[in-house]
């Protein structure tokens, strides 16, 4: 059954990543059929259709796409926030304490909270979403994590490699043989992704560099958390291994962003890291400038950036990252997709999935210009509402 979508103040048809290019129709109609875009143009030409909804002066944008994020866990991490807030700096080391709630939490606490954290993701305008394992650091409760997370999405990470967990204090050589070992092969099967947190207080090059490998042989597909704390070998690895994406990027060298602009790994920012965790801020003017590709996700996690708000993260972007708005939309919604190396997502094309955000605004800028204000009427995934305020 088609379903036309008409007076449409502007419509973002999609963008070019890596760069702040739009393709925008103001005036705009949208035909959908069986879960596709099947036209898009002025609303005056808009073809009869089998329904039809008045969107009044409405702006349509393609449904954000969250390539990273990390959703199941138990616990809360809120003294940590207060802490850091008082002057306490941010380590790796926090993970730890989610690790040891997830072990405790039975598999209908852990889908509990996945569940309204989707929910609220939906309530964002976020239409695709990719959420990892690694706060098990255990076969049982990694394996666990991901068959939890195949519930609600296809884009599962493994991330074994978050950090050593602490019985493996000492013997760091036995826990990446672990990782490598029983560790992927119980995660593998509920897994598109394998990652690793290379980084200061994580792994080194040398066990990012043997467990990505690891996870490229049994088929599952490489990202990596890069230079977040400090610059380091992670691009490098990302480019090596063709990672889909390098995430965080905080600390970048010249030679960082030459190596990610000549490649296809996309480099994605994480702004509710830096907000929640008051560190420095990437300059996302030096990657537009290479033309590198580029991307914005929540990396909602109870530790460093608890927010499932999309809007945020592109109001963070654009005042703090130097992101121009247009950047920050096409980061959001095509270069998320790029990140999960997917076509049929973050744009509204014709052949494109009906996957699209209706905002109460007259244009997509007022996302950055009214920060902190709901303007997201509803959520379409595959032409379906799964989110109407009030409803």
């Amino acid at each position: 059954m088609s379903h036309a979508f008409g007076n449409i103040a502007q419509l973002v048809v999609g963008g070019r990543v890596g760069s702040g290019e739009l393709e925008i129709i103001e005036n705009a109609g949208l035909v959908v059929d069986a879960g596709l875009v099947v036209w898009v143009g002025p609303n005056s030409q808009l073809p009869p259709a089998d329904r039809f909804t008045d969107l009044a002066g409405r702006t349509v944008i393609p449904g954000f796409v969250d390539s990273h994020a990390h959703l199941v866990f138990a616990g809360d991490r809120a003294a940590e926030f207060e802490a850091r807030m008082s002057g306490v700096g941010y380590s790796a080391g926090g993970i730890k304490t989610t690790v040891a709630a997830t072990r405790a939490a039975s598999d209908d606490e852990l889908r509990a909270g996945l569940k309204g954290r989707m929910r609220e993701l939906h309530r964002s305008g976020i239409t695709t979403f990719e959420t990892k394992s690694g706060y098990g650091l255990n076969v049982f409760d990694e394996a666990r994590s991901l068959r939890l997370a195949a519930e609600v999405t296809d884009e599962t990470t493994f991330l074994g490699a978050h950090v050593v967990p602490a019985e493996f204090a000492d013997r760091r050589d036995d826990y990446v043989e672990l990782v490598t070992g029983d560790m992927l092969a119980a995660a593998a099967p509920q897994a598109r992704w394998i990652d690793v947190f290379c980084d200061r207080g994580a792994f080194d090059a040398d066990e990012a560099d043997e467990i990505l490998q690891a996870g490229v042989r049994v088929g599952l597909r490489p990202r990596i958390h890069a230079n977040q704390l400090e610059a380091g070998a992670g691009i490098e690895l990302a480019v090596k291994h063709d990672c889909a994406s390098a995430d965080h990027c905080t600390h970048l060298t010249d030679s960082d962003i030459e190596l990610l602009a000549a490649s296809n790994t996309v480099a994605t920012l994480l702004p509710g890291a830096e907000f929640s965790t008051r560190a420095q801020y990437p300059d996302a003017r030096r990657l537009f400038a290479a033309e590198a590709k580029v991307a914005l996700a929540t990396d909602c996690n109870p530790g460093s950036s608890f927010t499932t708000s999309m809007g945020f993260c592109l109001a963070v972007a654009v005042r703090d990252m130097r992101f121009t708005p247009g950047q920050a939309l096409v980061a959001a919604t095509a270069g998320g997709a790029a990140a999960l190396r997917r076509t049929d997502v973050g744009g509204l094309r014709v052949g494109q999935r009906a996957n699209f955000v209706v905002l109460d605004a007259p244009s997509f800028i007022h996302l950055m210009y009214r920060p902190g204000v709901d303007l997201v009427h509803s959520t379409v995934i595959d032409g379906t509402a799964v989110y109407e305020r009030g409803k």
